[in-house]
């Protein structure tokens, strides 16, 4: 049987909860800002902090109705086999248990009939797997690198990143626990050779320590001003557990793909 979705996937479930709690699930980085040492600087903490109308309406694309379908389009292994880039397209990629497809589950638990295959073997994602938000815009599932990448991985993902002509973002997950590791540091290479524009996503931050956690942002927001120029100066952290950072997630697709036309981002 299939999970029920998450009681907190839906906004309105979230807005019921007392402040800081509310808070520390949509913006679970702004949460952690809270136990920095003083003098640190916060600014790439909050470049994205949409308001809560943003909010809604992002949680509006990822909300199935009669005119706006929600689905698995088709599965690729090469670029060429890919469906029409038609809409503005962002994918997700990272290594093989990172908790890539929880995470584009998690994205679409309001939409429980899309089916997003999770596997309980790493490496499971052999092709790039395409879903269709209505209209709006495509969200591509990508072969995780790594432990038992299918091997013509690096061939599939250099072609798709440097030919689909309407990719808006890549969305590059790195486990929360563990850090960047050597196989990260080989796709942002990639990326940045490219000049993909890409943003760092840290999953399953409920399993790390807050020390851990916040040892981990910073080194990383470190690594990110100083070695990147294509990656954006905000990590966006995740729980596909407990929903942390996903509301905010579907905010920030929303307005890569432009279709949030007035996002406040203060």
């Amino acid at each position: 049987p299939r999970p029920s979705p998450s009681p907190l996937s839906a906004l309105s479930q979230v807005l019921r909860l007392e402040r800081s709690r509310r808070t520390g699930l949509i913006f679970p980085l702004q949460k952690l800002a809270r136990y920095l040492a003083p003098g640190v600087d916060t600014a790439p903490f909050r470049l994205f902090q949409p308001g809560l109308a943003a909010l809604q309406r992002a949680e509006g694309l990822f909300r199935p109705g009669p005119n706006h379908i929600i689905d698995y389009v088709s599965s690729a292994v090469r670029t060429e086999h890919a469906p029409p880039p038609a809409l503005p397209e962002v994918c997700f990629i990272g290594r093989s248990n990172v908790g890539k497809s929880s995470l584009i589950r998690a994205l679409f638990s309001l939409s429980p009939e899309v089916e997003v295959r999770v596997s309980k073997t790493p490496g499971h994602t052999k092709k790039m797997n395409f879903f269709k938000v209505g209209k709006y815009f495509t969200l591509v599932d990508m072969p995780g690198y790594g432990y038992r990448a299918p091997r013509d991985f690096v061939e599939m993902v250099e072609a798709y990143l440097q030919e689909r002509s309407n990719l808006k973002r890549t969305f590059l997950l790195v486990d929360g626990v563990v850090g960047l590791q050597k196989t990260d540091h080989i796709a942002v290479e990639m990326l940045e050779e490219f000049g993909i524009p890409y943003v760092m996503v840290l999953t399953k931050i409920d399993r790390a320590s807050r020390g851990l956690l916040l040892k981990n942002v910073l080194e990383i927001q470190e690594f990110v001003k100083e070695k990147t120029q294509g990656c954006f100066p905000q990590l966006f952290l995740v729980s596909s557990l407990e929903f942390s950072g996903v509301h905010l997630l579907r905010c920030f697709v929303a307005h890569v793909t432009g279709n949030l036309p007035s996002v406040e981002a203060s």
